[in-house]
């Protein structure tokens, strides 16, 4: 596998006379923040789109909107820190990349370290042995610039390899009339309506989802669908319970603090179930969860689909995982629109 990247994101703004300036803030502006510190790295500024920005302070920077930063700081080096599958707001951000130097940091949703040349070099040997066992030319492309973009935070790589979910349904997943769907990390129903888009018919759906209000909106979204069975659990290892950082959206997730929920697993749960489709979306706990399918995966094999963005090593500890209960698994990766690289996901058919 070829790297177009040798010098990684991180290097390049050590060496930049730019000053360093964010959009954005939350969660990925504190990351990208403490990266920066960690490096010796000083950040100019923080702006922010013009609803956000009036009268915020954020880590000791005044937020200002984008025209200000530019009047203040002139040409400067622009990091995204946050994420977006909105038309609008992609193509704010390319407006500004056509007037200043642009970044999209890879900065992990779940866990520490960044996908820098050093992490690149240390797991070089497991990211080329998935490269080996990736089933299309599609797939080989998607996994180089997926890459090319962790090393480099060049959103271009993001761009080109593209595609839309359609894609992925009517190529690889290829679902029947007859499928017995486990939808893992629901959330309020979405992924359940793009499954039965998908599909002419199908015979069971089980729709996993362990956020309380999450799973409330999941009822009401699923409510007179036949065949559904909606189970308020985290997907994890084995039973038990996991503390869970509660907030009524996507980034509800497994945590160290949080209120106690209840955990099992997919083999638990749905034992002596015809099992053909499975999703799983669990905010980082992707692992475990397949780890807890192991008797499902190994007896049934039914396709997968497992998101692959939200930890640094998803992207090969996943397919190594899966195709050691299942080598005989074919294996492809896709990515649909969205800054920075969520929505990337593995298919095991």
């Amino acid at each position: 596998m070829d790297l177009r990247e040798n010098i990684s994101l991180w290097e390049r703004l050590k060496r930049t006379g730019k000053p360093v300036v964010l959009y954005g803030m939350g969660n990925g502006a504190d990351k990208i923040l403490d990266e920066l510190t960690r490096r010796g790295i000083k950040a100019a500024g923080v702006f922010a789109s013009d609803g956000f920005c009036r009268g915020q302070v954020f880590r000791g920077f005044p937020v200002v909107n984008y025209e200000q930063a530019r009047a203040r700081f002139g040409q400067m080096v622009v990091l995204i820190a946050f994420g977006t599958q909105l038309p609008e707001v992609m193509d704010r951000i390319g407006r500004i990349a056509r007037e200043q130097e642009l970044y999209v940091p890879d900065v992990p949703v779940y866990g520490g370290g960044v996908f820098d040349m050093r992490y690149y070099g240390e797991h070089e040997r497991e990211l080329q042995q998935v490269y080996d066992m990736l089933a299309d030319d599609p797939s080989r492309a998607v996994f180089r610039d997926m890459i090319d973009y962790k090393l480099s935070g060049k959103p271009e790589y993001l761009y080109r390899c593209e595609s839309s979910p359609g894609e992925a349904y009517e190529t690889i997943l290829k679902l029947g009339d007859d499928e017995c769907y486990v939808d893992a990390g629901a959330y309020t129903g979405d992924t359940v309506r793009d499954f039965l888009e998908a599909v002419d018919g199908y015979e069971k759906i089980f729709a996993i989802e362990p956020d309380a209000k999450n799973f409330a909106r999941l009822r009401n979204a699923t409510e007179g669908i036949g065949g559904v069975t909606c189970l308020n659990v985290a997907a994890h290892e084995k039973e038990g319970e996991l503390l869970f950082a509660q907030r009524g959206g996507r980034n509800s997730a497994a945590s160290g603090k949080g209120r106690a929920v209840p955990a099992n697993s997919l083999d638990n749960l749905l034992a002596g179930q015809r099992v053909t489709y499975i999703k799983y979306d669990v905010e980082g706990e992707e692992e475990a969860a397949l780890k807890g399918t192991e008797r499902i995966i190994r007896e049934q094999k039914p396709k997968l689909l497992v998101s692959a963005y939200h930890r640094n090593e998803d992207i090969f500890r996943i397919p190594l995982l899966v195709t050691a209960l299942r080598p005989d698994y074919q294996v492809y990766l896709r990515h649909f629109p969205c800054i920075p690289a969520w929505d990337t996901n593995y298919y095991f058919v």
